[in-house]
């Protein structure tokens, strides 16, 4: 069990010394929270803190390409319930802004860490994670990040031998992949919707049989893994076969699928599913995601969707036409630059929708949905779009710097 009795050292109390006092200069200055280029600091004057900072802690790492700040915040709700937690709840997850998260708390017992897809392997050997939640992996931000058979990879090496208990997603091939070279794998039915990046068997190249709920590849022999945990409806089923209900106020199948995932790994740390589930209830938004705010009189849904696999998520759990919906594109560096992943989106779900579209892209998403046939209009910015749009709540759906002007724009 984690405990606070080893002091840090001089050298690591002056980097987290350091780290805090730029961070604070950042935020006065209006840069932000201060938390990457504060951990950025604090890393070139002690290399080796994230390990001493995270050597107290029971760490629990969560990966995925998407839902990872989402699970981060639903698991440390739970484990509030056996002690005191310190996370990066809004989501810095590299070494930078997870070592400013961890330099934050003195007194905490669980680090539940989101950590960026690329740097799940060296954030697990720094930190030495007792449980590590992968959720899945698709497409994303393709100027930046590997495709993600190579990703899979580099996971599938880092837990090769791992002593940290694995929670990985039965549904998503890569996923299973990459979890395999673990020896302690919990394996939770947490579904796939998106399916595009799992055609092909990751083990021998094959192509993968899919009948129902279940996958295999009918080359190599690869297929889907006897889960333990289950999202079944609004119920999660644990190990002995008993259903919990889901007590969430955020929305949508993805995150009762989250729900599922962390209820698993909260009951490797001895919360049982219905307290770990009655606590993620309390957990209203994520960094402003789902949020409802009031702009220009009217009532606006904040929702972000980065990459294909999200858009297709999103689509799911807005309200049905003719419902007006705002959507915002960027391609700023945090987003990746390539927007050819817009041609990846099934934008014909939209169809019935008033559709607005604003953002620095607009033009490319423009393209996009004149191919799509869908009737749009474009905005130079939220203001004309949501003067604009018809009566009725407005689902505003953005990808991760659009998300985060609009959340400015709107002062939320």
């Amino acid at each position: 069990m984690a405990g606070n009795s080893d002091p840090l050292s001089p050298r690591a109390k002056l980097a987290v010394t350091a780290g805090k006092a730029v961070a604070a200069a950042s935020r006065a200055a209006g840069r932000g929270s201060g938390s990457v280029i504060g951990g950025r600091v604090a890393l070139k004057l002690d290399p080796d803190l994230l390990a001493r900072l995270a050597q107290n802690l029971d760490v629990i790492l969560v990966s995925a390409t998407n839902g990872k700040t989402t699970t981060t915040r639903l698991i440390a709700e739970a484990l509030r319930a056996a002690g005191p937690v310190v996370s990066n709840a809004l989501g810095a997850n590299m070494p930078a802004g997870i070592t400013s998260a961890l330099a934050g708390s003195s007194d905490a017992r669980y680090g539940v860490i989101e950590v960026d897809e690329k740097y799940l392997a060296g954030v697990a050997r720094d930190t030495a994670p007792k449980c590590i939640a992968l959720l899945n992996l698709s497409r994303d931000q393709l100027d930046r990040a590997a495709e993600t058979r190579m990703l899979a990879e580099n996971w599938r090496e880092g837990l090769a031998g791992s002593k940290s208990v694995v929670v990985a997603n039965c549904d998503d091939p890569l996923v299973v992949w990459a979890a395999s070279s673990s020896p302690n794998v919990i394996w939770v039915a947490a579904g796939q919707m998106w399916k595009d990046d799992a055609w092909s068997c990751p083990s021998c190249g094959g192509v993968m049989q899919r009948p129902g709920d279940d996958w295999f590849c009918g080359e190599c022999g690869f297929r889907r893994p006897t889960p333990s945990w289950a999202l079944s409806g609004d119920h999660v089923l644990d190990p002995h076969g008993s259903a919990w209900p889901i007590h969430l106020q955020l929305p949508g199948r993805a995150n009762k699928a989250n729900a599922a995932s962390s209820a698993a790994v909260a009951a490797v740390f001895g919360v049982p599913p219905q307290v770990a589930l009655e606590r993620m209830y309390q957990v209203q938004a994520v960094a402003g995601r789902y949020d409802v705010v009031q702009f220009q009189g009217r009532d606006l849904r904040l929702l972000l969707a980065k990459n294909p696999a999200g858009w297709l998520e999103t689509f799911s759990l807005i309200d049905p036409p003719p419902t007006p919906v705002i959507l915002s594109v960027n391609a700023r560096g945090a987003d990746g630059t390539d927007t050819s992943w817009l041609w990846d989106v099934d934008y014909t779900r939209l169809t019935g929708h008033p559709i607005c579209v604003v953002g620095d892209r607009r033009l490319d998403l423009a393209v996009r949905l004149e191919v799509a046939d869908q009737h749009f209009q474009v905005y130079e910015n939220l203001d004309q779009a949501v003067a604009a749009c018809p009566p009725g709540r407005i689902e505003v759906i953005a990808n991760y710097t659009a998300f985060q002007d609009l959340r400015r724009r709107v002062g939320n």
